[in-house]
């Protein structure tokens, strides 16, 4: 008798244990199993690497640890929106929880091939434009996520400050990516106000931007590249015809600055890449992504002005004292000097 009451007091106890830990993985919101975030960026290149950088950093400072409490399926599309359809459909075939697509083509894809896994976008800059979203404030689907919208009229209002007799600026750029023409058309009528020529040249691959870039030799006076990710991802090409034809480079991507360019007043991409892992947060934790607005980055501390002295040392360029002093980072002597710092 004593036997069998023991057993049963053994079993009620086990049972006890077992509803207890039930409630402290519900309470505490850890899984049993890590949760599955499928990364897809277009192409490997600093600004989009900082945001993918950045999305894992700002899930670390939400609590979910790597390998612990999440694991990540980390892909590069190396430029062809086709690799960028398979990669998605790769994560919805592994049933991932949640898609992080970086970069305006991967977006496309993300909403081309599922429809019920959410994805969070980074570096899109007019996801309305890209007709993956309904509004700014409410997707109507399973997307949701931040805009590297860069601040073009501001950028090129640096064009007169810097090069006061410069009257013609070339831009490079893949007239198929919607990013870009957005960012094109925009700097076509700031240039207009301020009394400056844009001369467009396309490329639809980084193998057309060193031709592209050469053929804008002698006919224009600076360089104006936007967040293109063709020409982004051959910048080098760039910066040779640059330094050969002492062309200098205004580029929104401040990422780009230490590589060869000139200057840039733009968004910090590794804070974008945070923004957008607060999203993911908010979906993970049960919030549709249509009841999310998508997001800028417009505060000060989230733009950063960056110039290249080097640069324009090769260039033979002088800089104003005044525009050396505003500036939140420096390129000097192949450092990069923060003001913060």
């Amino acid at each position: 008798m004593r036997k069998n009451r023991n057993e049963m007091l053994k079993r009620v106890l086990i049972n006890i244990i077992s509803i207890v830990f039930i409630l402290l993985l519900v309470n505490t919101g850890i899984s049993a199993q890590p949760l599955k975030i499928g990364i897809a960026q277009i192409v490997a290149h600093p600004a989009l690497d900082a945001c993918r950088d950045g999305f894992i950093a700002g899930m670390e400072k939400a609590g979910y640890v790597t390998g612990v409490d999440i694991t990540y399926d980390l892909q590069d599309a190396q430029g062809e929106f086709s690799n960028a359809i398979a990669i998605v459909q790769k994560f919805k075939d592994d049933k991932v929880d949640l898609i992080m697509a970086i970069a305006t083509p991967i977006v496309q894809a993300a909403a081309q091939v599922t429809s019920e896994i959410p994805i969070i976008m980074g570096a899109i800059t007019d996801p309305v434009e890209a007709n993956v979203v309904k509004s700014w404030e409410s997707s109507g689907n399973n997307l949701t996520g931040m805009s590297d919208a860069a601040p073009n009229k501001t950028q090129l209002e640096l064009i007169p400050k810097f090069l006061p007799e410069a009257k013609r600026v070339g831009t490079i750029y893949n007239a198929g990516e919607a990013n870009s023409v957005v960012q094109v058309e925009l700097s076509r009528e700031v240039c207009k106000q301020l009394g400056l020529d844009l001369v467009e040249v396309t490329a639809g691959n980084s193998n057309e931007v060193l031709l592209a870039a050469q053929s804008l030799a002698g006919r224009v006076d600076v360089f104006y590249i936007v967040t293109d990710n063709v020409a982004v991802s051959a910048f080098s090409s760039i910066v040779k015809v640059s330094l050969e034809e002492k062309i200098p480079i205004i580029v929104a991507d401040p990422t780009l600055v230490p590589d060869g360019a000139l200057t840039s007043f733009g968004i910090d991409y590794f804070s974008l890449g945070e923004r957008s892992a607060e999203k993911a947060v908010q979906v993970l934790q049960g919030k549709l992504p249509t009841d999310i607005p998508i997001g800028k980055l417009e505060q000060p501390e989230d733009l950063t002005f960056i110039i290249n002295i080097d640069n324009a040392n090769q260039l033979n360029l002088n800089i104003p004292n005044e525009l050396v002093d505003e500036a939140d980072s420096i390129v000097f002597a192949e450092t990069v000097w923060n003001r913060s710092e």
